[in-house]
C-alpha cells in the first residue's frame, strides 16, 4: 500500500542557507540566460506600492543621519521589468532605471504628473556589435551630463565604458581600459560617478589593490574618449565587509557611495556611505567611506546597487533601488531619503 510521504517543514536556518547560496550564484555575471529577452521597445506599466521602512514601527522616519521620506515596491505585467543595476532621478519623480541586461525602464513614482510616458526599450548598440548575445550586455553603472543630455554605461563583462547621446538615441563612443580590464569580470564597473569638473570615478566591486582596498580609477575627462589619458589608481575602503554597488557625486568634493553585504544572518543589507575628496586627488589617494546610514532588518533590506541624488526646495535626497534578479523572493524597491547634515 503506498504511504502518503510525511511532510517536514524546511527550518528557517536551512531556508536561509539555501537563499544565500542562490543568490550568490545570481551575482556571479554568467550569461543572465535565466533573465528575460526584451525583444521590443513598449510602453512599460508600473504599480508603486507604499512601504514602511520598518513594517513593526510605520512612524520611523530615521536611519543614521537620513530622513525616510518615502518608499515603493514596484511591479510590472511586463517580464522584463526588473533587474535594475543602476539609477537616476528628477526632482518631479521621474525615474530612468536601467538593467544589468542592457535594459532601459522610465516611469515616475509619487505626487505630481509624469512628464514623460513610461517606457521599456534595449539600449542602443553599435552596427559592429550587433552578433554579440543580448546577455553579454552586463550593465552595471550609468552616469549623466545634464549640460549635454549625454550618458556613461559601463558593462562588467564586456570590461567597457560607453558613452550615449541625448535621449539614448545612439552610440557615440566606447572604449575598454586595460586598468579594468585587470578586474575580475565577477565584480568590475559597478559604480561610475562624473564629477561637476568633468572627471570620471570608477570603482571596482571586486577588482583589489595590493593592500585590501577596493581599486578606484580617476579619469582626467570622458572615459569613452580615445584621447583620455590613462585613469590614475586611487584606493577605496567600504565600511567592513560591504563592497561598493554604485556611486554618484553629490557635489565637487563629496562621493556618495552605496555598499552591499550578503550574510546568513540578515542576508542583503545595505551601508550608504559619503566620501571627503581631498582637493588633489594624487596616485594612491584612499578615500574612506563614512556612512551616513545602514539599511538593514528590521528596516527595508535588499540587493541594493543603483543610487541617484536630487535636490528638492533647497534639499538633497538620496534614492537607492534594488535589484530583484527576477527571482520571486527579492524585489524592486525604490526607496527616497533626505540627507541631513
Amino acid at each position: 500500500m503506498l504511504r502518503a510521504a510525511r511532510y517536514y517543514p524546511m527550518q528557517p536556518a536551512m531556508r536561509r542557507i539555501l537563499i544565500v547560496l542562490a543568490l550568490a550564484i545570481l551575482l556571479l555575471p554568467a550569461g543572465h540566460k535565466n533573465k528575460p529577452q526584451l525583444l521590443h521597445p513598449g510602453m512599460l506599466p508600473v504599480a508603486a506600492r507604499a512601504v514602511a521602512l520598518n513594517a513593526g514601527d510605520p512612524a520611523m522616519r530615521r536611519v543614521g543621519r537620513l530622513d525616510y521620506i518615502a518608499g515603493w515596491e514596484l511591479t510590472s505585467r511586463n517580464p522584463n521589468f526588473g533587474g535594475i543595476s543602476s539609477l537616476l532621478v528628477e526632482p518631479a519623480g521621474q525615474i530612468l532605471g536601467l538593467s544589468d541586461a542592457g535594459i532601459l525602464m522610465g516611469f515616475h513614482v509619487g505626487p505630481g504628473e509624469a512628464r514623460r510616458r513610461p517606457f521599456i526599450a534595449p539600449l542602443p548598440v553599435r552596427p559592429q556589435d550587433k552578433e554579440k548575445p543580448w546577455w553579454a550586455w552586463d550593465s552595471e553603472s550609468m552616469t549623466h551630463d545634464p549640460a549635454t543630455d549625454r550618458y556613461w554605461v559601463g558593462f562588467e563583462l564586456q570590461q567597457m565604458i560607453c558613452r550615449y547621446s541625448s535621449g539614448f538615441a545612439r552610440v557615440e563612443a566606447c572604449r575598454t581600459w586595460p586598468e579594468i580590464e585587470a578586474w575580475p569580470k565577477t565584480g568590475s564597473i559597478e559604480s561610475l560617478a562624473r564629477l561637476p569638473d568633468g572627471r570620471f570615478i570608477a570603482i571596482a566591486e571586486m577588482g583589489m589593490t595590493a593592500d585590501g582596498h577596493h581599486d578606484t580609477l580617476l579619469f582626467s575627462g570622458d572615459p569613452a574618449d580615445p584621447d583620455t589619458p590613462s585613469p590614475i589608481h586611487l584606493r577605496y575602503t567600504p565600511p567592513q565587509g560591504y563592497r561598493p554597488t554604485d556611486a554618484v557625486a553629490l557635489d565637487e568634493r563629496r562621493l556618495l557611495v552605496l555598499n552591499r553585504r550578503l550574510t546568513l544572518q540578515e542576508l542583503f543589507t545595505g551601508v550608504i556611505a559619503i566620501v571627503e575628496l581631498p582637493e588633489r586627488l594624487e596616485p594612491g589617494t584612499r578615500l574612506r567611506a563614512q556612512p551616513l546610514a545602514r539599511l538593514a532588518p528590521p528596516l527595508l533590506a535588499d540587493n541594493f546597487e543603483g543610487l541617484a541624488v536630487t535636490r528638492e526646495g533647497g534639499e538633497t535626497m538620496i534614492w537607492v533601488v534594488s535589484d530583484d534578479n527576477h527571482e520571486f523572493f527579492q524585489r524592486t524597491l525604490l526607496l527616497k531619503f533626505a540627507l541631513r547634515q
